[in-house]
């Protein structure tokens, strides 16, 4: 597969659409310096390529009573495509996972969740242990510092 090129308007247009998703076609166009036209066919353009994964709206989760984050480390002792698949089949079954990745090192899968309270977490952790897990750490996030989920790309 070739490499996509991403020229100047094109990382441009991507700043302005990770900030804002919402924004107008026209006003992208417009602070890009480029017609609405021309921008509209470079972001069908970025999306055809997957550059543009998706489009989405990011909610405050303190306002939807999430107000709790938890990042779950686990460790298992099955290593097998079975063992693989009632993993992803249970993860997938509760709405409270935000993320599931598989790491290197001592840890073999980290998970961040959302959840109303320790008793939310309760429920969430018995759902999860029905995948067979060796051990399970969580850690419960105080203070965010920083969160964002814009990509740099200064580097393009």
């Amino acid at each position: 597969m070739a490499e996509l090129k991403l020229d100047k308007q094109d990382r441009s247009i991507l700043e302005l659409l990770q900030r804002d998703a919402g924004r107008s076609v026209g006003d992208i166009a417009e602070q890009v310096g480029i017609s609405k036209s021309a921008c509209w066919r470079r972001i069908q353009r970025l999306e055809k390529e997957q550059v543009i994964r998706e489009r989405v709206t990011l909610l405050n989760p303190e306002k939807v009573n999430l107000p709790l984050t938890v990042y779950i480390s686990v460790r298992t002792n099955r290593h097998n495509d079975a063992w693989s698949n009632r993993f992803r089949e249970v993860v997938a079954g509760i709405p409270e996972i935000l993320e599931v990745h598989r790491m290197s090192g001592d840890l073999d899968y980290l998970v961040k969740a959302v959840v109303t309270d320790m008793p939310g977490y309760d429920r969430l952790y018995k759902e999860l242990i029905k995948a067979d897990l060796f051990d399970v750490s969580s850690s419960f996030v105080m203070e965010t510092m920083k969160q964002t989920s814009q990509l740099p790309l200064n580097n393009l």
